[in-house]
């Protein structure tokens, strides 16, 4: 029988990708997971790990041991839900993440139905973009990730997780307030939403960061508009994007979720057919679906998601 605590280790290695990670994240010293890792290979009877440069990775044998694993992994979940299902109140730490502007947008509303319904059922938030919480949700470190994707962009389906869909956010095109500080409230460019965006080919742009599907997403959209923008603004804080349209420094798009319900503060056009609308999702461990606090915290957000009234375009 092989030790699970070891299995666990094994499993993390995988996927935070060096010792040193690994030990981190379990507040361990590099040295204490190594050496755990060694007394597992001691069990198995075959080699783990391979050395590459100054890292280590996975063997053949140890990525069908990591698979095992997590099947394991996943009965628990599931042992684990069938045990609080069975208690009448809801107890314990939720772990989520989400992304800035669900997070403005949708999770006060959650954390105040849960607080109502659920008292004793504590809510942990962490503000982080799909990229990086996606993983983190592999890894463990949370029990419910809120994630966007961009039109024309699917994201990646990790293997062992599951998602559920919460909202499709309408995206607009923002334009940049006039000197004046009057919206523009005529009707847009020749050429319909295309010719819009190509009417923006010579302002600065504020856009999120490079590697991330948001800027991977806008560039396209510019790019098949037939422009290169001028980016001069990169944050990933949406808040600032808008900012600086309100200022007349830059165009920006930008999602409905960004107002929080009310309506746009600056003139916004329709973009392109196709383009309009971001996926806004939900993603758990296989095996946590069924857990109920999880499902309380997703009904919770469905409803704080119906309450945030989408505005018109402009």
């Amino acid at each position: 029988m092989f030790d699970l605590h070891r299995l666990h280790l094994l499993r993390e290695l995988k996927h935070r990708g060096t010792l040193a990670a690994v030990a981190a994240a379990l507040s361990y010293s590099p040295s204490s997971v190594s050496q755990q890792l060694s007394q597992l290979e001691a069990e198995v009877g075959v080699r783990l790990l391979e050395p590459v440069g100054r890292r280590v990775r996975l063997t053949e044998q140890a990525e069908i041991l990591v698979a095992h694993t997590e099947a394991v992994l996943e009965r628990l979940e599931h042992a684990e839900a069938d045990i609080a299902t069975s208690l009448t109140d809801l107890t314990g730490t939720l772990r989520i993440a989400s992304f800035q502007t669900a997070t403005l947008a949708l999770v006060p509303g959650m954390l105040s139905l849960l607080r109502d319904r659920h008292p004793g059922l504590r809510a942990h938030i962490t503000q982080m973009p799909p990229e990086t919480a996606i993983p983190a949700l592999q890894a463990r470190d949370f029990d419910l990730v809120v994630a966007e994707e961009y039109p024309g962009n699917p994201n990646p389906r990790p293997p062992g997780l599951e998602q559920e869909d919460l909202l499709d956010d309408p995206l607009h095109l923002a334009l940049p307030a006039p000197a004046g500080g009057r919206n523009d409230t005529g009707p847009g460019p020749k050429g319909g939403p295309t010719g819009s965006l190509r009417s923006l080919a010579g302002h600065p742009w504020a856009m999120e960061p490079e590697g991330t599907a948001a800027r991977h997403w806008a560039m396209t959209l510019c790019r098949n508009a037939g422009f290169e923008p001028d980016v001069r603004f990169e944050t990933t804080d949406l808040l600032i994007h808008l900012r600086l349209v309100e200022q007349g420094h830059a165009a920006a798009l930008l999602p409905s979720l960004v107002w929080n319900g009310a309506p746009p503060t600056v003139t916004v056009r329709q973009l392109p057919r196709g383009q309009r609308t971001r996926r806004v999702f939900t993603a758990v461990r296989q095996g946590r679906s069924r857990h109920p606090a999880i499902a309380a915290c997703r009904h919770a957000l469905r409803q704080a998601a119906a309450d945030v009234a989408a505005p018109a375009d402009g």
